[in-house]
């Protein structure tokens, strides 16, 4: 079994996979645009719709994030949900860290805990949450 985070944007989705891309080093996104839906008459896609995400997949690390533009839908993240990064590497938790601090909302400074040599939150410039956690050897 697995779970896969589903992210739900205002129209700036692909802004989001280019920040979290840079910041986890992961591949390349799999975008698909609501342009890129089959032709349906009934029910055509707007032109102020076509450009948006439809779906996104991107790996970061040895997880699958799934992204989409929600239009007619406002997203609002929150602080009942926030997403954990760990690592066991002290420089890749700090990029990630100091890369989703841009224009967002830092919580908790990176700083020894006594549970971990380096913890941190933020919530990044969509709102997202995030935690940062230095796996203990």
């Amino acid at each position: 079994m697995s779970f896969s985070p589903y992210l739900n944007f205002n129209g700036n989705t692909k802004e989001a996979l280019a920040l979290y891309k840079k910041a986890f080093d992961a591949g390349e996104p799999e975008i698909m645009l609501y342009k890129d839906m089959p032709p349906n008459e009934e029910n055509p896609v707007a032109d102020e719709l076509k450009d948006l995400v439809m779906h996104a997949e991107l790996k970061i690390k040895d997880t699958w994030f799934m992204f989409s533009d929600a239009p007619g839908m406002e997203s609002n993240f929150g602080n009942g949900l926030t997403l954990l990064y760990a690592s066991k590497d002290q420089a890749e938790l700090k990029k990630a860290f100091e890369v989703l601090r841009e224009n967002g909302k830092v919580e908790m400074e990176l700083q020894e805990t006594f549970w971990s040599k380096s913890y941190g939150s933020l919530v990044d410039k969509f709102g997202v949450g995030w935690q940062f956690n230095l796996n203990n050897e």
